[in-house]
């Protein structure tokens, strides 16, 4: 056991509740402890990011919502209208919404640098106007995963001058579920148990969207490495995702992962570096049958499981609000000295 380690389990050991009785929270706390090097850990500064993009398959009918409803969903976040906009505000998360690839250009009004709780900051990383229709061609060329990924690292450098200790990842886009999903498979994860309806498709859809994805990969990526899966397979909101998760790594920060899309992403940039999982959080069990695959496959307990499927990084500012209320907890209880309250006479009793 390392020093952080010890002298967190310490710190929680000693304040005025028995031993382990907060159960999960202890452990948040001591993997939060871990993450900022820090014994209890700091307050938490939280800011949730939204990388939103369009994706050329939605072309071949497997979402049930038009494409253009992307570009007017991250308008109403940026005027503070979305669910994201108010669990955030109620949890206190900052929200920024990124273009990484929306299929609109978006008014001057919406550049700005910094608003107030509950509308949101706005970041322009585009990289193009939608990716390719994969099930046709490969998602995009290597120069754009590679800006895409530098992108990505990019806003994790925002997180960092904000002086977020917590960064939430959400995500926006029609198709997205579809690109997550194929990328997922190209990795060699279960077909049966990842393509699921996404937006709420019919039966019919769902057909159609399990050949489009199964047709894709025997095309596009057949046992190919990450990098190669996201070219061929990816949306620029995906990747630059996985480079904002990358980028966070050893800089104190815990993030945290929203639902099916954005564990995707996550799940890509697992297998780059196994060792991101130390500074992950699952914000909650998402309803989208193949969630629970690949947070199994990572190690990661969800925080919360509430049937939500909204996307957004909703689910991520919920279950990183539980998180956070484990160092509340390891800041504020008072030990059993300063209380002068009695210990259990032997370390069985504490149990």
């Amino acid at each position: 056991m390392d020093t952080i380690e010890a002298n967190i389990r310490r710190h929680l050991d000693n304040l005025t509740k028995p031993l382990g009785s907060l159960g999960r929270l202890e452990d948040y706390c001591v993997k939060l402890a871990k993450i900022q090097g820090a014994v209890p850990p700091a307050p938490q500064k939280k800011g949730v990011y939204v990388f939103g993009g369009d994706h050329g398959v939605a072309a071949e009918g497997v979402s049930l919502y038009p494409a253009e409803v992307s570009f007017q969903m991250a308008l109403n976040m940026l005027n503070g209208g979305a669910g994201i906009n108010a669990l955030a505000a109620a949890t206190g998360w900052d929200v920024t919404v990124i273009d990484a690839g929306i299929n609109a250009d978006f008014p001057p009004e919406t550049r700005v640098t910094e608003a107030a709780p509950p509308k949101a900051r706005f970041i322009d990383a585009k990289i193009g106007r939608g990716t390719k229709n994969f099930y046709l061609e490969d998602a995009m060329t290597d120069a754009e995963l590679e800006a895409a990924l530098k992108k990505g690292a990019e806003i994790a450098g925002d997180a960092l001058r904000r002086g977020f200790t917590m960064a939430a990842v959400g995500d926006l886009g029609i198709g997205n579920t579809t690109t997550a999903a194929a990328m997922l498979v190209a990795s060699g994860l279960d077909a049966p148990r990842i393509i699921d309806r996404g937006t709420g498709i019919d039966d019919a859809a769902l057909e159609n969207k399990r050949r489009i994805i199964t047709e894709s990969v025997k095309r596009r990526a057949p046992g190919s490495d990450p990098r190669a899966i996201m070219r061929s397979l990816g949306g620029f909101d995906l990747a630059q995702m996985t480079g904002f998760i990358l980028a966070l790594k050893g800089k104190g920060v815990a993030c945290v992962l929203d639902g099916f899309p954005v564990t995707s992403a996550a799940y890509l940039a697992f297998l780059i570096d196994r060792s991101i999982t130390d500074y992950l959080f699952a914000g909650h069990l998402s309803k989208v049958c193949g969630h629970r695959v690949i947070l199994e496959k990572m190690g990661l307990e969800p925080a919360i499981s509430l049937e939500m499927r909204l996307g957004e990084g909703t689910g991520a500012v919920l279950g990183g609000h539980i998180v956070e209320l484990a160092a509340v907890c390891a800041r504020d209880m008072a030990s059993f000295a300063s209380a002068n309250v009695a210990e259990a006479k032997s370390e069985e009793q504490k149990f």
